[in-house]
């Protein structure tokens, strides 16, 4: 070796040295990181939702982190993201879905996400522009229901209850169209969840969507017909927060759902986005982990 090669040697050794050092620090961050307890500062809870801009969400973040815990609250714009998220390890819990579309959602994927606790049920209504009771829609009318397969199905029993239809076998929640019996009151069109409210002047009724109801500035209370959050064959619409199958377990997922069902601001805040119609549910995890494994089941059928 040279004497000027000996000297560049003697030069960029410590440097080299130094350059290791300060890859085994960050190694060694990185490691700390991962291994932080979740909630903490260095590894907040991330939880995905649909509508992170409704005015509660801030007073629930609020709420968390004067527990202590630190939350990242995760915005989507459309319902297919949040459980693949879930999924992959982008977000620790959400809150966007209720157990029947949890159930078609791990049907299809092959997944096992479960529910840690409830949230509420938003009762899916009739309206009508021309008729104030189901009653008086009379006979031939056309009553439109939306076209997604959760809440078409759950329409279809809110017009059974009405005494509008008949469907084939008394009707499920995975009624469709075709299940509508010839005996029925009235005709049945499934369209697009976005547009049944905009459809209302031109039909008899329409099964809307809660969300749409408040877009449209719809009344809630104008309802003429609705389903009943109390009746068992609700369950499946119950809304919660979902979690992989390990993290069941987990105290600060748990003590999220404890401060969504018991801070009364947040509740507040909740009702008054809902128009007034959710109503609030504090069902065990466990029961509503079997409600999910019953639906489950019944769609691999």
């Amino acid at each position: 070796m040279t004497t000027r090669t000996q000297h560049i040697a003697r030069v960029l050794a410590p440097v080299a040295v130094l350059g290791m050092m300060a890859l085994a620090g960050c190694s060694a961050a990185a490691d700390a990181g991962s291994e932080a307890e979740l909630g903490s500062e260095q590894r907040p809870v991330k939880l995905g939702v649909v509508g992170a801009s409704d005015p509660y969400w801030d007073v629930y973040e609020k709420a968390v982190e004067a527990e202590g815990i630190h939350l990242e609250i995760e915005d989507f714009t459309e319902y297919t993201q949040p459980n693949p998220a879930l999924s992959e390890g982008e977000l620790d819990i959400n809150q966007f879905q209720h157990i029947q579309y949890l159930a078609d959602y791990n049907v299809s994927s092959g997944d096992d996400l479960q529910p840690i606790g409830a949230t509420a049920i938003y009762p899916l209504s009739l309206f009508s522009d021309k008729y104030e009771s189901a009653e008086e829609i009379p006979d031939g009318e056309t009553v439109i229901v939306p076209n997604d397969t959760t809440n078409q199905a759950r329409g279809l029993l809110v017009l059974q209850s009405a005494g509008l239809i008949e469907l084939k076998d008394g009707g499920s929640s995975f009624s469709t169209t075709a299940d509508v019996l010839d005996s029925s009151r009235v005709k049945v069109e499934a369209v697009d969840a976005a547009i049944t409210a905009t459809s209302l002047p031109d039909v008899a009724a329409a099964i809307i969507n809660n969300d749409f109801v408040t877009k449209a500035s719809i009344d809630p209370e104008s309802a003429i017909a609705s389903d009943d959050p109390a009746d068992p064959t609700a369950a499946p619409y119950i809304n919660i927060f979902a979690v992989k199958k390990a993290d069941l377990g987990n105290e600060v997922l748990q003590k999220l759902v404890e401060i969504y069902q018991t801070n009364q601001d947040v509740l507040d805040g909740v009702q008054e986005v809902s128009g007034g119609t959710a109503v609030f549910a504090t069902n065990p995890a466990a029961e509503l982990q079997d409600a999910l494994a019953e639906v489950e089941a019944n769609i691999q059928k």
